[in-house]
C-alpha cells in the first residue's frame, strides 16, 4: 500500500492572507489534530546552542503545515486567529533553530565582503522563505535544502553587487589607454572586495602573478591616499610605462569578462 503523497495546497478555499503551504493526506485522518498538534513539539531551549536536528526541524514543519491547513479551513475569525498563530510560532520556531545555517553561508560565501551584516539580514528573509516552502516529507534534509538556498541567493546578490560596482565606477573600456580620472572610492573598492579579491588570490588562474600585482597596486588598494601611476608600478616591477600598460590592458579585459560572466 503506497504512503499518502504530499502536495501543494492550492485548490482549497483560502483565509485571507493565509500562506500557501504544502497538503499532506494525513491532514484529513481523525487523529490529525493530535498527531499534528502545535503544542506537541520539543521544548526549543534545547537546542539554543547547536542547529535544531533535522528530524525535529520536519517534526516542527510538518506541525506548521497542518497549523497552515487549518488556518485555511477555519470558520471562523477566532479559530483564524488560533491556527495563524500556531503557524507564525512554528514557523518562527524553525527559523530560530536554524539560523546559524545563515552565519555559515555568508562566512563562506561572502568571508571578503564588508556588506556581511546587510547580507545576514536578507539571508534571514531567504530563510524564512525556505522554512515555508520546505516540504518535509519528501525526504530531503532541511539543512541542506536550506543551505542551497542561501548559497544560491549569495550569488545572485554577489553577481548584483559586482554589476552594481561596475556600473558605478570608471568605465573599464577607458583605463587601459590612460590614467583613472581618480581614485576609487573606498566604499565602491570594498563593496565588491569579495569579488575581485576572488581572482587576485595566488591560487586563483585568472590573471597571471605580474597581472595581479599591477591591478592590486593600481586599483585595488583603498587604504592608499594616492592611486600608483604606471610610471611608479613600473619602477617598482622593473619594467617601463608601456609594457606596465599593456599588462593592465590584458588583465582588465580578463577581469572584465570575468565580472560580467562572459567566460565560461
Amino acid at each position: 500500500m503506497n504512503s499518502p503523497q504530499p502536495k501543494r495546497d492550492l485548490h482549497s478555499p483560502r483565509t485571507a492572507n493565509a500562506p500557501h503551504s504544502v497538503y499532506h493526506e494525513s491532514f484529513e485522518l481523525p487523529e490529525a489534530r493530535k498527531l499534528y498538534d502545535p503544542d506537541g513539539v520539543q521544548d526549543l531551549a534545547e537546542f539554543a546552542d547547536n542547529f535544531m536536528p533535522d528530524e525535529v526541524t520536519k517534526d516542527f514543519s510538518k506541525r506548521m503545515h497542518y497549523a497552515a491547513y487549518r488556518w485555511k479551513k477555519a470558520k471562523g475569525v477566532a479559530e483564524a486567529a488560533r491556527w495563524k498563530s500556531a503557524y507564525v510560532k512554528l514557523r518562527d520556531e524553525v527559523v530560530l533553530g536554524n539560523r546559524k545555517l545563515v552565519y555559515r553561508a555568508v562566512r563562506r560565501r561572502m568571508a571578503m565582503s564588508n556588506k556581511s551584516d546587510d547580507l545576514i539580514g536578507d539571508c534571514q528573509i531567504v530563510l524564512i522563505q525556505a522554512v515555508a516552502a520546505f516540504n518535509p516529507w519528501m525526504g530531503i534534509r532541511f539543512s541542506t535544502y536550506a543551505f542551497t538556498c542561501l548559497v544560491r541567493a549569495l550569488a545572485r546578490m554577489a553577481q548584483r553587487m559586482s554589476n552594481d560596482w561596475l556600473s558605478r565606477s570608471a568605465s573599464l573600456e577607458v583605463l587601459p589607454d590612460g590614467e583613472p580620472g581618480q581614485k576609487f572610492e573606498a566604499e565602491l573598492v570594498s563593496s565588491s572586495l569579495f569579488r575581485v579579491d576572488e581572482y587576485l588570490r595566488a591560487d586563483h588562474p585568472l590573471l597571471t602573478y605580474r597581472e595581479k600585482v599591477i591591478i592590486s597596486k593600481r586599483f585595488c588598494s583603498p587604504d592608499s591616499d594616492d592611486v600608483q601611476t604606471l610610471e611608479k608600478v613600473g619602477q617598482d616591477l622593473g619594467l617601463s610605462k608601456e609594457r606596465v600598460r599593456q599588462v593592465q590592458a590584458s588583465a582588465l579585459g580578463k577581469l572584465r569578462s570575468a565580472l560580467l560572466g562572459t567566460t565560461a
